[in-house]
């Protein structure tokens, strides 16, 4: 193998599968990438064995060939390079990197065989999807997902697929999102799927503004191709908990409208008196007005309040602020809606002009 690329297009490259590249891999080959010269482009291919992605760009090839590079190793030196293109060319077991002005580096390779084989694709279900809309859905509702649950479906986004629909949720048990949006064109039958968080990060970074996006849906495994980028991952195996049943009916519970921006300040500054032990903020709804508390024992007393359109009986409940803050970040409207109907029940947050909803779990009241 043998060619020449901008450096600039190496770099692209590398920022589109290092994540993807494990810390701690299963198998040495892991800590490698696979790079692949071929017509007019080179590919480079990572993988963790649960998400892959290819990723391509042009290069002048003098002889086509495939090869491993130590992807930490390599990431870092092409970083280094200040030249504006690098020639890449492989002897036995070796790769020499050289750059003009004298620069000389050699990496020793792995057997390309021991790489291991791209996910297979075929027979899957091809749908369309704009990427501004996908990378909204993956970004409001993975804030919300488990990092490291013992509970191995709350590790991932679950997706549901039905007719030109798709919804997306993640929720860690604390914490709820559920976000929706429509296909360009409607499915052929009903998906379900839980994408690993990891696997749903990645899908974020390559989302661009290109005019469509393509997800290939399959019993095991999803695909989602934009540009120049294919990522591929396995699927969380298990059932995801009936979501449904935490969503409070806006039929039965007060809706109190609250502007977004003085909400996240009144909590940022109360939530300063919590403790470690007890990371909770009182909220104490009353006519026209709500008031926001916090006690810590070492610390002192917080107490802020902002005016509201609230007219019924006095309702007390308790939420975690950073969880709350989180939540109102990932909304889009400068005003939201805040559903409550006692201090034991789940609070619902949704904006008010999309289909956003969150849902907040209580926190214990001093004294209950």
């Amino acid at each position: 193998m043998k060619l020449t690329a901008q450096v600039r297009d190496i770099l692209f490259l590398i920022s589109k599968v290092q994540n993807v590249v494990p810390a701690k891999p299963v198998i040495p080959i892991l800590t490698n990438i696979l790079l692949e010269a071929k017509g007019k482009e080179i590919t480079l291919s990572a993988t963790d064995l649960t998400v892959s992605v290819q990723v391509s760009t042009p290069a002048i090839i003098k002889e086509e060939g495939t090869i491993t590079l130590p992807a930490k190793r390599f990431f870092s030196l092409v970083r280094e390079i200040t030249a504006p293109e690098i020639s890449i060319e492989s002897f036995d077991s070796d790769v020499i990197i050289s750059a003009p002005g004298g620069s000389h580096f050699r990496l020793h390779s792995i057997d390309k065989n021991e790489f291991p084989t791209f996910p297979e694709l075929s027979g899957g279900e091809l749908l369309n999807i704009e990427p501004k809309e996908l990378k909204r859905l993956f970004t409001k509702t993975s804030f919300a997902t488990a990092k490291d649950d013992s509970r191995q479906v709350l590790n991932g986004v679950y997706i549901r697929i039905e007719n030109n629909r798709i919804i997306s949720v993640g929720t860690d048990g604390k914490k709820l999102a559920k976000m929706e949006a429509l296909l360009l064109k409607p499915s052929s039958s009903i998906h379900e799927m839980i994408i690993p968080l990891k696997a749903v990060d990645e899908f974020i970074r390559i989302l661009e503004n290109d005019e469509t996006v393509s997800m290939t849906l399959m019993d095991d495994k999803v695909a989602i191709e934009t540009g120049h980028v294919l990522l591929i991952t396995k699927l969380l195996q298990g059932k995801y908990p009936d979501y449904e049943r935490v969503i409070p009916s806006y039929d039965t519970i007060k809706v109190v409208s609250l502007h977004k921006d003085e909400l996240v300040s009144l909590l940022k500054q109360v939530s300063l008196f919590t403790s470690t032990e007890n990371h909770s903020v009182k909220f104490t709804f009353q006519k026209g007005l709500v008031e926001l508390e916090a006690n810590n024992a070492k610390v002192g007393e917080g107490k802020v309040n902002m005016p509201v359109d609230y007219a019924g009986d006095e309702i007390k409940i308790a939420f975690n602020p950073l969880y709350f803050i989180d939540i109102l970040r990932h909304c889009e409207e400068e005003t939201v809606g805040l559903g409550i109907t006692d201090s034991h029940n789940p609070g619902s947050i949704k904006s008010e002009d999309t289909k956003n909803h969150f849902v907040l779990m209580p926190m214990r009241l001093s004294g209950e």
